[in-house]
């Protein structure tokens, strides 16, 4: 049985819900909120919701006890309306790393000894944080990282070459935040070098438009849930079916002595094999800047 536990079912976690279902990627799935009116709302609206599907997923309500067999826990707990009018991720962070100091204990008790997958943000930190406090193994404590600005970036280089985005490899790495950045010299187009293809302007242009994304969705509805649902989805697929899916995840980095975004082979064991792209001078600058910036955020702690 395919077990995942989603901590914090808001628009994020209630969207991650969803996408799991309707792709057919759990049989049960155990959801837990702070709110209980919430909580009681999504698994009535998700039951729902799965009604003329053929695959009945198992819903269950929250329950410690469910954690001891659950294959992986999804952690999104957080609160978007912070940012309203204030996009500092140090106020988030002063929210969300007291969330984690409330659930690593909780996780401890159950029993739980599988794979934690973060997305609440600041991603790189909180992950860290939630490996620090719960002691599970680095390789089986991971975030979504830059895998969804990955996907921002497809986007925006697909609309400008007009291909589609399975054309395009490459990836946005380090911290999923403003220190982010795309490495040009690793992308590829049908195996053809971006560099080779647009210039060092349409280039920054586009490295704007993938870290803008997320504010374009944010400005206009208050949130967003959907492309960073289908990120959580496809790498929980990728741990319950063992796919050994090479994806940018947010995961530690000995060297670096942090978590930060970059390629990762992800499987039933957590991360089990780490790709290192060769980055130009101006990228190494680059990477340097924003493994400076996830540790100036730890510090805070």
């Amino acid at each position: 049985m395919r077990k995942v536990a989603i901590i914090g079912v808001g628009h994020v976690g209630s969207t991650t819900a969803y996408t799991l279902i309707s792709k057919n990627v759990v049989d049960e799935l155990v959801l837990f909120d702070s709110n209980e009116n919430i909580l009681k709302a999504e698994l009535n609206d998700l039951m729902d919701g799965q009604m003329e599907q053929n695959h009945q997923v198992r819903l269950i309500g929250a329950d410690l006890a469910e954690l001891k067999d659950t294959d992986v826990i999804i952690f999104s707990a957080g609160d978007i309306s912070i940012f309203e009018g204030n996009p500092d991720r140090f106020a988030e962070l002063n929210l969300t790393k007291t969330i984690v100091e409330e659930w690593a204990p909780k996780i401890k008790a159950s029993g739980f000894d599988g794979i934690i997958l973060n997305i609440t943000n600041p991603c790189d930190v909180i992950t860290q944080y939630l490996q620090e406090l719960t002691g599970i193994p680095r390789e089986r404590v991971f975030g979504t990282g830059t895998s969804l600005d990955t996907g921002r970036m497809k986007h925006a280089v697909s609309r400008n070459l007009n291909v589609h985005p399975s054309a395009i490899d490459g990836y946005v790495i380090g911290e999923h935040g403003e220190s982010q950045f795309v490495a040009w010299s690793s992308v590829r187009i049908g195996g053809v070098p971006i560099t080779e293809t647009l210039s060092e302007e349409n280039l920054t242009a586009l490295d704007a438009a993938a870290r803008d994304g997320g504010w374009v969705t944010f400005r206009g509805k208050g949130y967003t849930s959907y492309g960073i649902a289908i990120q959580a989805a496809r790498i929980a697929e990728a741990i319950l079916n063992n796919n050994h899916l090479v994806v940018p995840v947010s995961h530690f980095h000995s060297v670096e002595g942090c978590y930060a975004g970059s390629p990762a082979k992800v499987s039933q064991q957590g991360i089990t094999g780490r790709f290192t792209l060769t980055l130009s001078d101006a990228e190494q600058e680059k990477w340097q800047h924003t493994i400076q910036t996830i540790h100036s955020m730890h510090a805070t702690i």
